[in-house]
C-alpha cells in the first residue's frame, strides 16, 4: 500500500475474505435505487435533480462488493437493504463533500444538516419533510424499510447513531475551515461517530439473524469488543482514504494527521504508526473475542441457544471486518490511479 509516496506495510486481517453468493443479484440491480433517489445521473435519470455520481464515479466505488463482502451470511432481502444504506451513507458523504467541504461553506453546511435531522427520527411512523434532494430522499425511503420486526428495537440507536454521523461532518468541516487537526485523545471516539461505525452492529445483526445476549451486552468486555470493531474499521479507512481526503478534499480530520501533530512526527513517521495503531486494534479486537470473552460468557451462565447466537454475530464481525478491509485495499475509490483494483 502506498500513501502519498510513502510505502507502508498492509493492513493486517487475520479473517479470510467471504463472498455472499448473491453477489451477482445485487449487482444486476446495483443502479436502481440510486437512479430512483435522484443520486446518479445519466440516462434514465430524472433530469430536474441533481445527480451526486456519474455512472463512472458510482461504479468505482463497487457499492455491491462492499455489501457482499461485508455480509457474507445475508439473505437477499438482507443485503439489497444493506447495499440501499451503504449507497445513502456514501451519497451523504460525497454530497457534503463537494456542496461544502469543498466550497467552505460552514453556514450552510449547519442549515443542510440541521434539515437532515428531521428525516431521523426515531418514532414509528414519524411524519418526515418533503425531501428537497437526493439525500434526503435517500434516508426518507430508507426510513421505511431499515427496521423490520426483528429489528424494530434498534430504530432508536440507529437514528441517533445517524444524528452523530452528520453532525460530525460539521465538525469535521468547522476543524478544516480552523486548521484544527484533532488530538488523538479525542480522535478515536470521534472517528466511531464520522464513519457512522455505531450502525455496523446492526448490519451484522441485519445479516446474522443473531444478537448479542443482553445478560452480557453492557459488560466491559463487551463494550471494548464493539470499540475495537468499530475502530477499525474508521481508522483503517483514513489510511485508506488519506490521498483524496487530505490532498484532494484538503481535510484535517485523518488519522495519520492526527498522529504526525500529536506526536510531533513527519509524515514518513507517522504512516506506519497510524498503521500499527490500527493493526493494534484489529489485535485487542482478536484478544477480547478468544481470550476476554468466554469467562464472561461463563459468569453470565448463557445457555447453548445464547451461546450459539453469539457466536453467529461474531463470526458476522469477523466477515464484516475481512469485507470492508478487502473493499478499502481493492476497490477503486481507493486504489491509485497506477495501481489495478482487486477482482474478486
Amino acid at each position: 500500500m502506498t500513501v502519498h509516496a510513502v510505502e507502508i506495510p498492509e493492513l493486517w486481517m487475520p479473517h479470510p475474505l467471504r463472498v455472499n453468493p448473491y453477489l451477482p443479484a445485487l449487482r444486476e440491480e446495483s443502479e436502481t435505487w440510486a437512479r430512483a433517489m435522484g443520486m446518479l445521473g445519466g440516462e434514465g435519470g430524472p433530469p430536474a435533480r441533481r445527480p451526486i455520481w456519474t455512472p463512472a464515479q458510482f461504479h468505482a466505488m463497487t457499492v455491491d462488493q462492499l455489501t457482499a463482502w461485508t455480509l457474507p451470511d445475508a439473505s437477499l432481502a438482507g443485503l439489497r437493504l444493506n447495499h440501499r444504506f451503504n449507497i445513502w451513507a456514501l451519497a451523504w458523504d460525497d454530497y457534503f463533500a463537494s456542496a461544502f467541504k469543498q466550497t467552505g461553506d460552514l453556514p450552510a453546511a449547519r442549515t443542510f444538516t440541521t434539515r437532515l435531522h428531521a428525516f431521523l427520527r426515531p418514532e414509528s411512523g414519524a411524519r418526515l419533510p418533503e425531501p428537497t434532494n437526493a439525500v434526503e430522499r435517500g434516508i426518507a425511503d430508507l426510513q421505511g424499510q431499515l427496521f423490520p420486526p426483528r429489528l424494530a428495537h434498534w430504530r432508536h440507536e440507529f437514528n441517533r447513531a445517524l444524528v452523530r454521523y452528520v453532525d460530525a461532518g460539521v465538525e469535521e468541516l468547522a476543524n478544516s475551515r480552523g486548521g484544527r487537526i484533532p488530538h488523538l485523545i479525542e480522535y478515536a471516539p470521534f472517528r466511531r461517530e464520522s464513519f457512522a461505525a455505531h450502525t455496523a452492529p446492526y448490519s451484522v445483526e441485519l445479516a446474522t439473524g443473531a444478537r448479542i445476549p443482553e445478560q452480557i451486552r453492557r459488560s466491559r468486555t463487551v463494550r471494548a469488543l464493539l470499540d475495537a470493531f468499530m475502530d477499525y474499521m474508521g481508522l483503517a479507512n483514513d489510511i485508506a482514504s488519506y490521498e483524496r481526503e487530505v490532498n484532494e478534499e484538503h481535510d484535517v480530520n485523518n488519522l495519520v494527521l492526527v498522529l504526525g501533530t500529536s506526536l510531533g512526527i513527519p509524515l514518513h513517521d507517522a504512516v506506519p504508526a497510524a498503521l500499527n495503531l490500527v493493526n493494534s486494534r484489529m489485535r485487542d479486537f482478536e484478544h477480547l473475542r478468544r481470550t476476554e470473552l468466554p469467562p464472561v460468557v461463563e459468569r453470565a451462565g448463557l445457555d447453548e441457544d445464547e451461546r450459539a447466537e453469539l457466536d453467529t454475530w461474531l463470526r458476522g464481525a469477523c466477515g464484516f471486518l475481512s469485507g470492508i478491509h478487502a473493499w478499502y485495499t481493492g476497490a477503486p475509490r481507493y486504489a491509485p490511479a497506477d495501481v489495478p483494483a482487486f477482482q474478486e
